[in-house]
């Protein structure tokens, strides 16, 4: 079987979904919660993964969950690793995916980086279980506390998060999750991507790094800065930005909010 996902980009704010399986091609626009006809896809197996591409890497056997979403994002999960909240490898879209043998032998799964491409090829040793679901249409995400506060702050004035920035669209789509506030900027009418948390974390500079990424794929915002701005941000998050070029900005919801003046700062 044979599964081709592809994305075609109709301006900034819009993009198109190809999906071909087998000869249906089906076909939905952005978001994303509208695709309800393809089903999230689990396969439990033991398998060899390999991943050529930038590098080249080797899961020796092993069982694995292999997870396919239905906006073509391709993810490979282990059991083990404590804590770490993160697949041994993925593939986002766009990608294609193809799948050999009955019952499944092998699963390559292929996208274009630039002038290379990055290839993942699971080798299947044994099927445990091979399940589709529905999900149904997804629920916004809603924010509580101080971080949907900040944001609704900052979206009436985003002047807070760069000089002459002005509001877009807050929660800006794309593939991977919407981004909080898209800026532009008044001097060069350049845009800016604006990512707002509680707390800056390292994992927070990898999340806007993942939109910013999928963002530049449009060529009319190839040019598109990062903005973490947080309450407080951790200062491994601020050296791990620095090395990305986005800028940190620590704000203060009640100064955003005008509830109190900011603090003075003394010259000498």
């Amino acid at each position: 079987m044979h599964l081709d996902i592809r994305w075609a980009h109709r301006g900034p704010e819009s993009r198109a979904l190809t999906l071909s399986r087998g000869n249906t091609v089906l076909r939905s626009c952005y978001p994303l919660p509208s695709i309800r006809w393809l089903p999230v896809r689990l396969i439990i197996a033991r398998c060899e993964v390999r991943y050529s591409g930038r590098l080249s890497t080797v899961l020796a056997p092993a069982v694995r969950l292999l997870m396919l979403k239905a906006d073509g994002t391709f993810m490979v999960w282990s059991d083990g690793g404590g804590q770490k909240v993160k697949p041994q490898n993925w593939m986002t879209p766009p990608a294609v995916i193809e799948e050999e043998g009955e019952p499944l032998e092998r699963i390559v799964v292929r996208k274009r980086a630039g002038a290379s491409e990055d290839r993942l090829e699971i080798r299947v040793e044994e099927i445990l279980s091979d399940v589709e679901h529905d999900m149904g249409e997804a629920a916004a995400l809603e924010k509580d506390g101080v971080e949907a506060d900040l944001q609704e702050a900052l979206a009436d004035s985003p002047e807070w998060c760069g000089e002459g920035f002005r509001l877009v669209r807050r929660e800006w789509p794309t593939d991977i999750g919407p981004v909080d506030l898209m800026c532009r900027r008044d001097d060069d009418d350049g845009w800016v991507a604006v990512e707002i948390k509680r707390v800056g974390t390292i994992d927070a500079v990898e999340q806007l790094s993942r939109y910013l990424e999928r963002i530049r794929q449009d060529p009319a915002m190839a040019d598109c800065h990062g903005v973490l701005a947080a309450q407080t941000i951790r200062p491994q998050a601020r050296t791990l930005a620095e090395t990305r070029s986005i800028d940190c900005v620590e704000v203060d919801l009640d100064v955003v909010r005008g509830d109190r003046e900011p603090d003075l700062t003394l010259f000498g």
